[in-house]
C-alpha cells in the first residue's frame, strides 16, 4: 500500500511519512486546538501530537526495525538499531496556532532520505540522499538552488547560544548584507526547502549542533543533496562540535555571508 510506505525505498517512505503528517496539519487548521506546554514560552497543538502519531504509523508500517527520534515523543524502537527517523511533526507551531500557514513536516532517516512537506502548498520536497526535487500534482522536478531573489532568511528565535560573538540580528543591520540581500524573518524550516529550489538565497541561524535535530535534518539534507553550501555559523562543518547553520545557494552568497558574520 502507498499509503502505508510499504514497497517504497527510504525516499519513498520519507515522503509518504511527511505528507501523512501534512495532512493531519492541514486538516486541523483554523480549530481551536488543545496545548500542551513544553516550558520556556513552547508548546505542542493537538496537531503537532496527532500528525507526529501519523508519521508514525508510516514509519512502523515500512520499516518496524527502525528507531524514531520524534519531537513530540522522544525517543521509539530499537535503541540500538543503526537506523534512526528524525521527526518534527510541524514546524512553525506559533505559526499555525495564529493562523499562520508557514508551517513544514519533516522526516529524515539519519544520514539518508528526507522529506519536507508544505501542508498548504501541497507541496512535498524530498531527496534519497544524492539528488533533490520536489513533488506538486504527482509529478517531481528537480531542485535547483540560486542566488537570484536575493532573499535571505533569518531566524531571530531564541536562545542566542554565539552571542556577544555572533547575533542573528546584528546581521540585519550590516551595512553589506542591506547592499546584498533582501531579509527575510521566518519561524520554520521550511526556509530551507525553499533555498534547495531556488526562492531563497540562503538561511542562517545561530545554536549548537543541528546536523541530527529533528527541526534541521531534513531540510540540510535537501539543501546538500540540492548542491548548496551548507556549515555553521563558524564556517566549520555540522557536526558535533558545530554552531549554528548558514546554508546558502552558492559559493560566492556562502562566502559573503561569512565574511558579515566573522566581521
Amino acid at each position: 500500500m502507498i499509503e502505508s510506505g510499504q514497497g517504497l525505498d527510504d525516499a519513498g517512505v520519507a515522503t509518504a511519512a511527511a505528507r501523512a503528517g501534512a495532512d493531519v496539519v492541514r486538516a486541523l487548521y483554523g480549530q481551536r486546538l488543545t496545548r500542551v506546554d513544553k516550558g520556556a514560552g513552547d508548546f505542542a497543538t493537538a496537531a503537532d501530537l496527532d500528525a507526529e502519531e501519523a508519521i508514525l504509523g508510516v514509519l512502523r508500517a515500512a520499516r518496524p526495525g527502525d528507531a524514531v527520534l520524534g519531537e513530540e515523543g522522544g525517543q521509539r524502537g530499537a535503541a540500538a538499531s543503526t537506523r534512526q527517523w528524525l521527526v518534527d511533526p510541524l514546524c512553525g507551531t506559533l505559526n499555525y496556532a495564529v493562523g499562520n500557514m508557514l508551517v513544514a513536516v519533516n522526516v529524515a532517516l539519519r544520514g539518508g532520505a528526507a522529506a519536507v512537506a508544505d501542508p498548504f502548498a501541497d507541496e512535498v520536497f524530498g531527496t534519497d540522499g544524492t539528488r533533490a526535487w520536489v513533488r506538486r500534482d504527482d509529478r517531481d522536478t528537480p531542485l535547483a538552488p540560486t542566488a537570484a531573489t536575493r532573499l535571505v532568511d533569518v531566524n531571530l528565535d531564541p536562545p542566542f547560544p554565539s552571542a556577544p560573538g555572533f547575533r542573528a540580528v546584528d546581521l540585519l543591520a550590516h551595512p553589506g548584507f542591506v547592499e546584498s540581500f533582501r531579509p527575510r524573518v521566518v519561524s520554520t524550516t521550511l526556509a530551507l526547502a525553499w533555498v534547495a529550489a531556488g526562492r531563497r538565497a540562503a538561511y542562517v541561524t545561530d545554536g549548537g549542533d543541528l546536523s541530527g535535530s529533528v527541526h534541521f535534518a531534513a531540510g540540510i539534507a535537501l539543501c546538500r543533496a540540492a548542491g548548496c553550501v551548507v556549515s555553521g555559523v563558524d564556517g566549520a562543518p555540522l557536526g558535533p562540535a558545530g554552531r549554528g547553520l548558514v546554508a546558502a545557494a552558492d559559493a560566492d552568497t556562502h562566502r559573503q555571508l561569512m565574511a558579515m558574520i566573522r566581521g
